[in-house]
């Protein structure tokens, strides 16, 4: 599934990649140095994904959906717990037990995540709003997800990030050679 499209395409088509980013780190041997490196692809996903999130998906669910407020505090109180496991497994290495246990609480967390957005949230949406609003929709999330952070930043309040923040760790990412894409 690719990008692109609306809201719901888009978002989908990243828990796919979450989903695949969890198989590659399985796969690798339990200490393997390339499980530190998937992680932190893992985490510069998460974290683009749940800053597009907050700043288009919520908003839009809380205006739209019945009952939608309660639905958009469900999902961020889960984005909470992820940022804060994301910034506990940041400086792990791979052969420190922690991180797998880390990186297992976080898959368990992102998957129920995932089921609850894709079988009750999703669907509320579409009935909710008009193929166009979809459409809209997704183009904004691709833009968050495009200048949003790349590192988990669990201090900043779970509503657009400040100004800057995305780019910082971009260089940070840079200066410390992280791979955060493909």
């Amino acid at each position: 599934m690719g990008h692109g499209g609306n809201v719901i395409v888009e978002l989908t088509a990243d828990h796919r990649e979450l989903e695949e980013l969890f198989a590659q780190i399985e796969a690798q041997p339990v200490d393997h140095p390339r499980r530190r490196e998937l992680a932190d692809r893992l985490t510069a996903e998460l974290v683009r994904h749940s800053v597009a999130e907050e700043m288009y998906l919520y908003p839009t669910v809380r205006r739209h959906v019945p009952h939608g407020g309660a639905l958009a505090d469900k999902e961020l109180a889960d984005h909470a717990k992820v940022e804060q496991m994301l910034k506990d497994l940041e400086d792990l290495h791979a052969d420190d037990p922690q991180f797998n246990d880390i990186v297992a609480k976080l898959k368990f967390e992102v998957a129920s995540h995932v089921r609850e957005e894709e079988h009750e949230l999703f669907p509320t949406l579409v009935e909710s709003s008009s193929s166009d609003e979809l459409d809209d929709l997704g183009r904004l999330v691709r833009r968050a997800k495009e200048m949003a952070s790349t590192r988990p930043h669990p201090s900043l309040p779970n509503t657009p990030p400040a100004a800057g923040v995305g780019l910082v760790d971009r260089v940070r990412d840079l200066l410390s050679s992280r791979t955060t894409t493909g």
